[in-house]
């Protein structure tokens, strides 16, 4: 699909939505790489996958996934035959341990029927002798002495030589106490001294390090510790030879593993970001939306995801309607409601859920077009009007029956005589070709448009003119009506002044009382409907009650 209609819808806003509620890196990915899809199948297993997800919730509410981090570029170095440091061992010992935690949660699983997500489960990998191998890091960083006989030997000589090193320190300080400015052991680079006065500097043999600010004090390793030090920085020498020798071989025996490993980490990382779709489900009343095999798109209560407090709709696209034309005055939402039809698709066909009610459904579409905003370029000098034509005339060659269109203020920024007649003969031009189109606009010739020709429906954003505020909620059926007098008239325009503009524009009275009368009808139908699911809404309340009684 185009990225300029993900651009427009802010898709990636959308997705961002879903980041909370992530635990790996891995997942993160692969929600930024989320991308419509027009293949059914693909569709299907992504919505598969979240009712699963939510049936595994249902009996274990508390899954969850170890946090990973992202291992590609680690098993990349691996297979190109690279050895890994301590800090690359980690990334896999926790996916490692993500990996078995994940198959021992499966294994345990009862009263749940997966599909899907057992195929997902069953392909993560158990890797017993390497988890083992790599318990010799430590979760600080550190090797374990047990990594290898050999660097336990070497870390036991350390070990007695630092302790000698002390003893004699502790027995000079007793011994030399007079001769000390201080009755503790220093270091100095690296090394083991003590801090004696300079008049006695001559009394202690052996390596002078440092020299006091002042120079009263002189900081001395005794000859009987450097020979000591000495041993301890051949063995320290010893030690980090071992260590490199330990992560060469480890990376020898992790190597042949590295894809498998990959793979666990990208399986992980779905299972989270489907695990995480839940979670938005769970936190936003969201829903899995059904698949319409015809374009047929029944949205029931949908909301724009993006937009705070956002009002909810229902938008009834059937199979046999071809464009939807939302008439009436600017601000009333008719782009929000563009807007949230198209995110609602694109959100979908990417597999995730939808912030509608259940029994919604979604059409799949090839492409999604649209023409939205004021896209005017002063570089290019183009105005409004030639911005948008240059749009739609670039959609129009690459449109047909298997995409969707939504247009904005079709036909605006000319005159509006022209600019009506273009409109309506561009939503022929669609409507012929069988492109499912949502336009809106303000031009009125636009409502018998959608009146007298087949396939064409009229819809507009409702008004409550007693408090002179859109209440943002849609009217399908019902063409959008100017306000303008009752708006005058309660504003306090004298009413010989607004008697007369009626006068004059008698002839649409008649069609403003027939919209005024379907408007009263939607009013009624959708204050039943409410009424019916709030009824449903009580229903299932009892249900849920019973059953907790009957358990």
């Amino acid at each position: 699909m185009n990225k300029k209609i993900l651009e427009t819808l802010e898709f990636n806003k959308v997705k961002a939505l879903f980041e909370p509620h992530l635990l790996t890196e891995q997942g993160l990915e692969q929600l930024r790489q989320l991308a419509p899809t027009a293949k059914v199948d693909k569709i299907k297993q992504a919505f598969a996958e979240m009712k699963e997800m939510q049936a595994l919730f249902v009996e274990q509410p508390h899954f969850t996934i170890l946090a990973t981090k992202e291992i590609a570029e680690v098993c990349k170095r691996l297979e190109m035959g690279a050895d890994l440091n301590i800090e690359e061992f980690l990334l896999l010992k926790r996916v490692l341990l993500a990996s078995r935690e994940l198959q021992s949660f499966y294994s345990n699983l009862e009263n749940v029927s997966l599909e899907e997500l057992a195929l997902w489960f069953e392909k993560l990998h158990d890797f017993p002798q390497l988890q083992g191998n790599l318990q010799a890091f430590n979760d600080a960083g550190f090797i374990e002495n047990f990594a290898s006989e050999e660097l336990a030997r070497i870390r036991r000589k350390i070990h007695d030589s630092e302790s000698q090193v002390r003893d004699v320190l502790q027995d000079l300080l007793k011994q030399k106490a007079q001769m000390l400015t201080e009755g503790i052991v220093a270091s100095r680079n690296g090394r083991q001294v003590l801090p004696v006065k300079n008049t006695y500097r001559n009394k202690i043999a052996g390596v002078v390090h440092d020299i006091s600010a002042s120079g009263n004090t002189v900081y001395i390793e005794p000859r009987e510790v450097v020979k000591l030090s000495e041993e301890i920085a051949s063995l320290r020498a010893d030690e980090r030879y071992e260590m490199l020798r330990i992560l060469q071989e480890i990376s020898e025996r992790v190597r042949p593993h590295a894809a498998e490993i990959a793979n666990d980490a990208w399986i992980i990382g779905h299972l989270d970001l489907i695990r995480a779709k839940v979670r938005f489900i769970q936190e936003r009343q969201a829903v899995v939306p059904l698949l319409s095999e015809n374009q047929e798109i029944q949205l029931l209560h949908v909301c724009h995801p993006l937009v705070k407090n956002a009002v909810a709709n229902d938008v009834h696209f059937g199979q046999d309607l071809t464009a939807i034309v939302i008439t009436g005055p600017n601000t009333g939402g008719k782009t929000i409601m563009l807007k949230t039809l198209g995110l609602t698709q694109v959100m979908a066909q990417s597999g995730l859920p939808i912030l509608a009610d259940k029994g919604s459904r979604v059409g799949i579409f090839e492409e999604i077009f649209a023409d939205i905003g004021d896209e005017q370029s002063i570089e290019q000098s183009l105005s409004t009007f030639s911005s948008h034509m240059t749009n739609i005339v670039d959609i129009l060659g690459k449109v047909n029956q298997h995409s969707l269109l939504l247009l904005d203020e079709l036909g605006a920024g000319t005159d509006p005589q022209e600019g009506a007649a273009l409109a309506m003969a561009i939503l022929e031009d669609l409507r012929l070709c069988q492109v499912k189109t949502m336009a809106t606009t303000h031009y009125p010739e636009l409502k018998a448009y959608g009146i007298e020709t087949a396939f064409v429906q009229n819809a507009s954003m409702e008004f409550d003119t007693a408090t002179l505020r859109p209440t943002y909620r849609f009217m399908q059926g019902v063409p959008g009506r100017s306000n303008a007098f009752e708006i005058a008239k309660r504003l306090g325009l004298s009413e010989v002044i607004v008697g007369d503009a009626s006068q004059q524009v008698d002839q649409d009275n008649d069609v403003n009382r027939i919209i005024e009368q379907l408007e009263e009808q939607t009013l009624e139908s959708r204050k039943r409907l409410d009424n019916i699911r709030e009824v449903e809404q009580e229903n299932l309340k009892m249900n849920r009650a019973l059953k907790k009684t009957l358990q």
